[in-house]
C-alpha cells in the first residue's frame, strides 16, 4: 500500500469553515464516515466533510473522534490543533469486514462442497446475509414512509424494488449457484492439495509430488514491422 494512502488531513477550512478531511484510501474512508463524515465526490478529487448543521462545537467533536480513530488504525492525521487527541480507541471488526471474510474463505477453499457451504450462508432462508439485507432495507423504506419529506415517498418505493426485486434476482441466481456446487461433490481441479506423493509409474525421477506441470506459457510474437516507403 503507498505510505501517501496513509496520510490524511483534517482541517477547518479558511474560507467556507468547513471541517474537511482529505485523501486516504478506502479503510480510511469508512473510518470517517463511521465517525460521521459524508465523503463528496468531485470531477477531479473527493472528500469528506463534516455533517451540515452541526454547532462549531460538535463540528471539532466528530473531527476529533475521526481523528483518534485514524491513529488507532495506524494513520498519520494532519490536523488542526482543536482536533488533536492522545485517545486511541479499540477497533473492532466491522460487520462488513466479517462477511468479507468469506470472500477469503472462498479463495482457498478446495471442494465444491466447501464453496457450497460458504454460499449457503448468503442464500439460507430466514437468516442468510442476503435475507438480512432485504430487511434492513425494508425497514429503511419504513422510515421514510413517516418522513414528510417531498422525496420520501420516492425513496420507499425505490428501497422496496430493491428488497423485492433486484435482491430477489441476485438471490435467486446465487441459490441456482449454490445448488450447483452442493451436487457436484468434486474436488476443485486447480486447488487440488498437494501430497507430496510420487506414483509409482512416474517417469520424471526428480518429481517430488504428483501434482501436474504448469501450462507453459507460449511466446509473445514481436510487434509487426511497418513496412517502409516504396521505390
Amino acid at each position: 500500500m503507498p505510505l501517501s494512502d496513509r496520510y490524511l488531513t483534517i482541517c477547518r477550512d479558511p474560507d467556507s469553515e468547513e471541517v474537511l478531511a482529505r485523501d486516504g484510501d478506502l479503510e480510511a474512508h469508512s473510518i470517517l464516515q463511521r465517525a460521521g463524515f459524508v465523503p463528496v465526490h468531485r470531477l477531479h478529487e473527493t472528500y469528506h466533510r463534516a455533517l451540515t448543521g452541526l454547532p462549531r462545537d460538535e463540528e471539532t467533536g466528530l473531527a476529533t473522534e475521526a481523528v483518534a480513530r485514524l491513529r488507532a488504525a495506524g494513520y498519520h492525521v494532519d490536523c488542526d490543533a482543536d482536533f488533536d487527541t492522545s485517545r486511541r480507541p479499540i477497533l473492532f471488526q466491522t460487520l462488513g469486514e466479517s462477511v468479507a471474510d468469506l470472500a477469503e474463505r472462498l479463495r482457498e477453499v478446495t471442494t465444491t462442497d466447501e464453496a457450497a457451504g460458504i454460499l449457503t450462508e448468503l442464500v439460507a432462508p430466514g437468516d442468510g446475509i442476503l435475507d438480512a439485507v432485504g430487511q434492513v432495507l425494508t425497514a429503511a423504506a419504513e422510515f421514510h414512509d413517516g418522513l414528510g419529506t417531498d422525496s420520501a415517498p420516492y425513496t420507499a418505493r425505490r428501497l422496496r424494488y430493491l428488497a423485492e426485486e433486484t435482491l430477489r434476482l441476485i438471490a435467486t441466481d446465487l441459490v441456482h449457484t449454490r445448488n450447483d456446487l452442493a451436487d457436484q461433490h468434486a474436488p476443485h481441479p486447480g486447488r487440488t492439495k498437494c501430497t507430496r506423493e510420487v506414483p509409482a509409474g512416474e517417469r520424471e525421477r526428480s518429481a517430488v509430488c504428483a501434482c501436474p506441470p504448469p501450462p507453459r506459457a507460449l511466446p509473445v510474437p514481436p510487434p509487426p514491422v511497418a513496412a517502409g516507403p516504396r521505390r
